[in-house]
């Protein structure tokens, strides 16, 4: 299915009235994040940190959660158990954009190799969409956060995503993939078309409560995609085409550090 009809779809979800939602016995919420993303790809060095600071893309997702411990068809609190008050799923639709370029010691200025210009030259992004859901664990009781009795609720989440991505990787030396602007051990190491995977997401945050119907929310989220193409670039071999390339020991990952406001539907 298409990325833009689950988009649709989700949204429509998202923000559809409480007596959609009702028959099914649960309260939802719906809120915006938004923050910086850094992609660990194959552009630049492993571990490096002009690599990790540069290489830091925008993203911005819609969520909905499911709420187990308000029930929606009678405001009134669900059965007192240890899921309902300590778990929500958390359903999302998430896009980001980050562009890349080669950083580090091999691309210092005094580095005048054909190697280093052909670095140098090299840019490239990638546009991603991911829609899947996590489900989140609050130390915390729900309920009482939710009527006020603290401030500050912790959590930790686990989930999966579908991947829609599409890259890009260009050179100021000419077409990619020919030795006057590639690298050899680059040749026939780029992907240009769009292409799905899937996504193992794992988040550390914490909500604020701002009144009874809101929260802050701050996320810290680290995603491990089942793909090294969603940045476009997969070098797999030295030049004698033999041995694995030593800094590409990984598939692509991403840190992404958000924000969020969360609105109670019910």
């Amino acid at each position: 299915m298409n990325a833009r009809i689950l988009l649709v779809v989700l949204l429509f979800l998202a923000v559809a009235k409480q007596g959609v939602f009702s028959q099914y016995g649960f309260s939802h919420e719906v809120g915006l994040i938004t923050g910086p993303v850094a992609f660990y790809s194959d552009f630049g060095l492993r571990n490096d940190f002009d690599t990790n600071k540069g290489n830091v893309g925008f993203g911005i997702g819609l969520v909905h959660y499911i709420n187990f411990a308000y029930s929606a068809d009678c405001n009134c609190y669900t059965r007192d158990t240890y899921f309902n008050d300590h778990f929500k799923l958390r359903n999302e639709i998430d896009y980001h954009k980050t562009n890349f370029e080669h950083f580090g010691e091999l691309v210092e200025p005094d580095e005048t190799s054909v190697f280093s210009d052909q670095l140098r030259a090299m840019e490239g992004s990638t546009t991603v969409f991911e829609i899947g859901s996590q489900l989140e664990f609050f130390p915390l009781s729900i309920r009482d956060f939710s009527s006020g009795g603290f401030k500050l609720a912790p959590f930790i989440s686990l989930g999966a995503h579908w991947v829609s991505f599409n890259p890009e990787v260009t050179s100021e030396l000419g077409a990619i993939n020919t030795p006057i602007s590639t690298p050899i051990k680059y040749i026939n190491s780029f992907q240009q078309e769009g292409d799905s995977t899937w996504a193992i997401v794992g988040s550390v945050g914490v909500r604020y409560k701002l009144t009874p119907l809101s929260d802050l929310m701050l996320d810290s989220r680290w995603g491990y995609y089942f793909s090294d193409w969603v940045d476009g670039l997969n070098p797999s071999f030295d030049n004698n085409g033999v041995l694995p390339v030593p800094e590409n020991k990984s598939n692509d990952w991403i840190y992404w550090l958000n924000i969020g406001y969360i609105y109670y539907l019910d």
